[in-house]
């Protein structure tokens, strides 16, 4: 974790499970992110006049090597966000599928296409191309410091872009380390660049004339972002974080789904922006499922060691908001199944399991970000989804029937930009997928062609085959031309 202490402008980072110092980094102020993005635009012509294929060869040589030093990368990951060893590998492993569908897809994704012309633009050809946008800065979290900005860094790299990176104050190391394995590659090329530092150093970046801005984080802080944008009309993607919801059906195998209860709500210590935060049960099969769920979680327990299920809170702040919803749930009557208030206890919070929780409780309506599970009944599958679509969030969302059909049924209306059945988070793992979200959970996507075309530019070209017969494209067209297009608009669209 990070904390601004000792001098102003340094950050200084600290393991949050040890407390031992690790790092300092500089607060980069808006002349030296200002620097940055010019460094980027010179670069961003090299790198945007490559073929295709140039580029492709140079993004695979980087996979190559992140791949090659995920020891390094992982071990790092853990020291400033304490999460497993196993997880982090895991982070870094999926980064890596990224990067490398996006440098591998990106060629036939964007070349330019044929498209139809019309009838009225019958001697015309057309054709639609993506190009570059040309500096893009990418804002990212520290719950996954490599996984999500990557997904932002991959696809707009893939698409001809240069790259300013201000990773979260609280895994400036990360952020900066990727950027290095960059420079090994192409030192005299920074396609890739780093600034490190906090708000004022986000802030900045929005305002130094980038061409988009990729925004993960709280929704809150995604609309500051938004604002600061909007001066300059910058266009952004965002991803504001979730509130997602596991519908467990009556006749959905149980065991299964309690267990994807416990990987989605408990991994990386609940600070998942897609995990697992409520659950909605059908009755018919609530209380066996919460007996079920409730011997699960017992059985879990967070550490400071390597191979524990989860780690600590990344952030001193993150056991505070933890138990204030664990407060607010009990005292509007929750029902504590396992742990409660007492489970908290910075850096670590024990998992907690709370059922029977108000619609209008924090647990129940705002992001915990933590190892908390809110589980309620519901009569059946039509009220499980009006719950879940309730609230403000729309990111992703797991349902949980043994029938397939059915299944697809309920994700068709689930309000959310992803949507796994019978698993939790599938989606994350399949490079050709997008992802992102709807109202407080943001707009716009990374990954797979959808991520790949929001960061190019599609522009459209024509050019003339021949002359017109009709030719009303004109200041003054002869009225034999607009009689004539007039018959033929009234025979094309005039009939039903």
């Amino acid at each position: 974790m990070t904390s601004l202490v000792e001098h102003p402008r340094r950050l200084h980072v600290v393991d949050p499970i040890t407390g031992e110092s690790r790092a300092d980094h500089d607060i980069a102020d808006e002349a030296a992110v200002r620097t940055a993005v010019q460094h980027a635009r010179d670069a961003a012509h090299w790198w945007a006049s490559l073929d295709a294929r140039h580029r492709r060869r140079h993004l695979l040589a980087y996979k190559a090597l992140v791949a090659s030093r995920i020891d390094e990368l992982a071990d790092l990951v853990r020291s400033e966000t304490g999460k497993t060893v196993a997880g982090a590998q895991l982070e870094v492993m999926l980064a890596v599928e990224h990067l490398d569908w996006a440098a591998r897809h990106a060629r036939r994704v964007l070349r330019r296409r044929a498209v139809s012309s019309g009838l009225l633009a019958f001697n015309q050809a057309s054709s639609v191309e993506y190009v570059p946008y040309g500096v893009v800065g990418v804002i990212g979290p520290w719950n996954y410091p490599v996984y999500t900005p990557m997904g932002a860094i991959s696809h707009a790299l893939a698409a001809g872009n240069a790259v300013v990176f201000k990773p979260s104050e609280f895994t400036s190391g990360v952020g900066a380390w990727l950027a290095q394995r960059w420079s090994e590659l192409l030192p005299d090329r920074p396609v890739l660049q780093v600034v490190t530092g906090d708000g004022t150093t986000g802030a900045a970046l929005c305002r130094a004339a980038v061409d988009k801005i990729a925004f993960t984080g709280s929704a809150a802080t995604g609309r500051a972002v938004m604002a600061a944008c909007a001066e300059s009309l910058i266009p952004v993607v965002i991803e504001g974080g979730g509130k997602d919801a596991l519908i467990v059906t009556a006749d959905a195998d149980l065991d299964a789904a309690a267990q994807a209860a416990v990987f989605g709500g408990l991994g990386n210590a609940g600070q998942t922006c897609a995990g697992v935060e409520r659950v909605y049960v059908e009755q018919a099969v609530y209380e066996p499922f919460l007996a079920k769920l409730a011997d699960l979680v017992r059985q879990v327990r967070p550490g400071a060691e390597p191979d524990a299920p989860y780690g600590p809170m990344s952030t001193p702040a993150q056991p505070g908001v933890v138990l204030s919803h664990i407060t607010d749930a009990i005292d509007r009557g929750a029902r504590a199944v396992v742990g409660d208030a007492s489970s908290v206890r910075p850096p670590f919070v024990e998992p907690v399991l709370l059922a029977e929780v108000p619609e209008d409780s924090t647990a129940v309506t705002d992001e915990t970000f933590g190892p908390v599970l809110v589980v309620n009944p519901v009569a059946d599958a039509d009220e499980a989804l009006r719950r879940t679509n309730a609230t403000t969030y729309g990111l992703s969302g797991s349902i949980f029937t043994r029938h397939r059909r059915r299944g697809l049924a309920l994700a068709a209306r689930l309000r959310a930009g992803a949507v796994s059945v019978n698993s939790v988070l599938g989606y994350a793992g399949v490079p050709s997928l997008p992802f992102g979200g709807v109202g407080d959970s943001g707009f716009g996507r990374v990954h797979g062609a959808d991520g790949l075309r929001e960061f190019s530019r599609p522009r459209s070209v024509t050019w003339q085959r021949f002359r017109p017969p009709i030719d009303v494209m004109t200041l003054q067209p002869a009225a034999s031309a607009m009689r004539a297009s007039l018959a033929m608009f009234k025979w094309r669209h005039g009939r039903r």
